[in-house]
């Protein structure tokens, strides 16, 4: 209570300690501690990061003959590579977590910002470096400040490239519930940000492959190709945000017993891939994100089909009762 006499400015800060004290105590008492971590999914996870980190660093880079890097790849070759390497660490760090039992919130929300990195931005910068080595003798720049049509098309197709990866990995998160997004499951809703990324990132490593086998294709050829490379990315990043179920690979062909027939298969492509593994990987990675539609569209004919069917022999029973 009050003393009398007392103003109320002076009660008001001899109680006002008293009132952060209480606020502090509510905010700890309302502050979610995090469980524990697993080691090694987490650091997998982080390795994914840097992956992406790393491919970005290198695709920036100039190719210099006098320091060549690895095995005389060109930069973005390296990059691609990097990615690949996230892309392996981001199923290890999955399986780990599901054989250690360690699924966690956090480790989810972790693995989705990797993703958006070694998946969305990386894959997109690499495209717009493709395309402006072969634009830089012309003059021209990519990006929004640029003086031509051509140049901000490029640089809008990467940035709704990136938009659609982050809205497909948040999409994802939200579906699975959050620790639950690396639970098993045989079907995704859109086409994988590692999907998409392989697409993209395996094309670009075959256009720089084809510039330094005995075989070159001609310049025309190799810079239409570099030109082309941009549409198919914004055409795999509308597929991320759609609704066209894709295939679980790894659970679908990987895991659990197969027929004798389908390792004889897996055979026969590895074997390609030893010959021609750059043409073969960028085969297979189109080949998944045109797999989507194309299953779309014949379960939708099959239904058309059973629907004709159905409709004939109804037909056919009333005419047969008339």
């Amino acid at each position: 209570m009050t003393q009398l006499g007392e103003p109320k400015t002076a009660t008001r800060q001899r109680l006002w300690p008293l009132g952060r004290i209480r606020s502090a105590r509510m905010h700890r008492r309302r502050r979610r501690r995090l469980p524990p971590v697993s080691v090694i999914p987490t650091l997998c996870t982080l390795g994914n990061l840097i992956a992406g980190f790393a491919a970005i660093h290198y695709a920036a880079k100039q190719p210099d003959p006098t320091a060549p890097l690895l095995w005389h790849w060109t930069p973005l070759t390296f990059a691609g590579a990097l990615v690949f390497l996230g892309m392996f660490l981001d199923a290890v760090d999955g399986s780990l977590a599901r054989l250690t039992r360690s699924n966690s919130e956090i480790g989810a929300q972790l693995d989705s910002l990797a993703d958006i990195l070694t998946f969305g931005v990386a894959p997109a910068f690499m495209t717009i470096r493709l395309v402006s080595i072969h634009l830089q003798e012309a003059g021209w720049i990519i990006g929004p400040e640029a003086d031509n049509v051509f140049g901000k098309i490029i640089w809008s197709a990467a940035a709704v490239y990136v938009c659609c990866a982050a809205l497909r990995l948040a999409r994802f998160n939200v579906e699975m519930g959050g620790a639950g997004a690396i639970n098993d499951h045989s079907l995704f809703r859109g086409l994988p940000s590692p999907g998409a990324a392989g697409a993209v990132t395996s094309l670009v490593i075959l256009h720089q492959h084809l510039l330094v086998t005995k075989f070159q294709a001609s310049p025309a050829f190799v810079q239409t190709a570099a030109m082309g490379i941009p549409f198919v990315m914004l055409l795999c990043g509308f597929a991320m945000v759609s609704t066209i179920p894709y295939v679980h690979m790894t659970n679908r062909y990987v895991r659990g017993p197969q027929s004798f027939h389908y390792i004889v298969r897996m055979v026969v492509i590895l074997a390609l891939a030893i010959w021609w593994f750059q043409e073969v990987l960028a085969v297979a990675f189109t080949a998944y994100a045109l797999s989507g539609p194309v299953r779309l569209i014949m379960h939708k004919l099959k239904l058309r089909r059973r629907v004709a069917v159905s409709s004939e022999g109804s037909a056919d029973s009333g005419d047969q009762s008339g």
